[in-house]
C-alpha cells in the first residue's frame, strides 16, 4: 500500500511539473488563450486587493449619495414608514425596501454613516466578491482572451469609483445580480430567482434583466412551472416591503417603483451629447421605451430562441413540445442576459 501511495504522489508531482513547464513554455500565449482564464483571473483578483487599498488610501473620497442614503435609513430607524416622508440631501427615497435594510446595516456598521473609511473597505469587499462572481461567469464559457480581464478590473477607473470612491447602491444590486446569474448557470433556478428578487429590492434597474430571465424560465420549465418561481420573486418583494405597504401602500409603490421618474441632465453619462431640452422631453423618453420594447422582441425572436422553436411553444411543458427541449447551456443563458437593454443595468439608471 505504501508503494502505491508513493507512486500516486510521484504521479501527481510529475503532472504538476508538466503543467508548470507548459505554462512556462507558453508564457507569451497565456494572455491570449482562454484555457488560462482561471489562472489569469486568480492573479488579477489578488492584485485587485492591493489596487483597492491603494485607491482608498490615496484617492480622495467623493461625497454624492452616501449622506443621503444615511439620512433616508435614519428616518426609518426613527420610526417613519411612510415612503413619501423619507428623504435625504439629494431628494426623496426612491429605492425599494431591500435597499433600506442593507443600508441600515451599513449605517450601524459605520457609526451612523460617519466612518466613511470603513464604509469604503466594506465596499471594497463587495467589489472583490462581485469580481469573483464575474470571473466565474467568464471561466464557465472560456470565450474571452484573458488579457481583456485587466481592462475589466484593474484599468477601470469608473468601476473603482462607483464602488470605493462613491459608495453607490449600484454595487450592492449588481453583486446580488451576478450571484443570481451564477446560480442560473449552476441550474439552481429557484434560489437564483430569490437572489434576483433581492437585487431588484436594492435598485429597480435590475428589472432590465427580467425579460431575459422570464424567457429563460419559460424555455427551461414552461409556463406552469415558471409561475411558482415568479411567485417567489413577488413574495420576496411583498415581504420586504410589508412594513411600508402597511403604512402607505400607494406611497411605497409610487416611490420605490416609479417608472416615470424624471432624471436631471447634470447627472447623465450616456446621454451627455444631447441638448438638455431633448433629454428632458417626455416624447424622447417614450421613443426610448418603444425602442427598448422593440429590441427585446427582436432579440427574443431572432437571437434567444433556438432554431425551429415557436414562441408559443415556450408556454408548454418542455416534455410535450413538438421540438424536443434541449438543456440550456451556459452560452445560451449568458447570451440572453447580455442583450443591449439589460447591459445598461450595470451602470447608474438613466432614462
Amino acid at each position: 500500500m505504501a508503494v502505491v501511495g508513493k507512486k500516486k504522489s510521484a504521479g501527481a508531482t510529475s503532472r504538476l511539473w508538466a503543467t508548470l513547464r507548459t505554462i512556462w513554455q507558453e508564457k507569451h500565449l497565456i494572455l491570449f488563450k482562454a484555457e488560462y482564464t482561471l489562472l489569469v483571473t486568480a492573479l488579477l483578483w489578488f492584485l485587485e486587493i492591493g489596487v483597492n487599498i491603494w485607491v482608498i488610501q490615496k484617492v480622495a473620497y467623493t461625497e454624492i449619495d452616501w449622506k443621503a442614503y444615511m439620512d433616508e435609513v435614519e428616518g426609518v430607524i426613527n420610526g417613519t414608514y411612510d415612503y413619501t416622508q423619507l428623504k435625504g440631501d439629494t431628494g426623496p427615497l426612491v429605492y425599494p425596501a431591500g435597499f433600506v435594510y442593507i443600508f441600515t446595516a451599513l449605517y450601524y456598521a459605520t457609526d451612523h454613516g460617519a466612518n466613511i473609511r470603513l464604509g469604503q473597505y466594506i465596499f471594497a469587499v463587495f467589489y472583490l466578491i462581485t469580481l469573483l462572481l464575474v470571473f466565474r461567469i467568464y471561466n464557465r464559457t472560456k470565450k474571452v482572451p484573458p488579457y481583456v480581464f485587466f481592462f475589466v478590473c484593474c484599468a477601470s477607473y469608473r468601476i473603482h469609483s462607483i464602488f470605493v470612491l462613491r459608495l453607490f447602491n449600484d454595487p450592492v444590486a449588481m453583486m446580488l445580480l451576478f450571484g443570481a446569474v451564477n446560480l442560473f448557470l449552476d441550474g439552481r433556478w429557484t434560489l437564483g430567482c430569490g437572489i434576483f428578487s433581492l437585487a431588484v429590492s436594492v435598485k429597480m434597474n435590475v428589472l432590465l434583466f427580467a425579460p431575459g430571465l422570464l424567457f429563460l424560465l419559460l424555455s427551461e420549465f414552461g409556463l406552469m412551472k415558471t409561475i411558482p418561481k415568479l411567485t417567489l420573486c413577488a413574495a420576496i418583494q411583498l415581504l420586504l416591503g410589508l412594513p411600508f405597504l402597511l403604512e402607505n401602500p400607494v406611497g411605497y409603490m409610487s416611490r420605490a417603483f416609479d417608472l416615470g421618474r424624471q432624471f436631471l441632465f447634470k447627472w447623465t453619462v450616456n446621454w451627455r451629447f444631447l441638448p438638455e431640452w431633448l433629454f428632458l422631453n417626455r416624447y424622447f423618453h417614450l421613443v426610448l421605451l418603444l425602442s427598448h420594447l422593440i429590441t427585446l422582441a427582436l432579440f427574443a425572436w431572432r437571437r434567444w430562441k433556438r432554431p425551429g422553436e415557436s414562441m408559443l411553444a415556450l408556454l408548454k411543458d418542455p416534455a410535450t413540445r413538438d421540438v424536443p427541449a434541449q438543456k440550456l447551456t451556459s452560452d445560451h443563458i449568458l447570451t440572453v442576459f447580455n442583450h443591449p437593454c439589460a447591459s445598461r443595468g450595470q451602470s447608474q439608471s438613466e432614462p
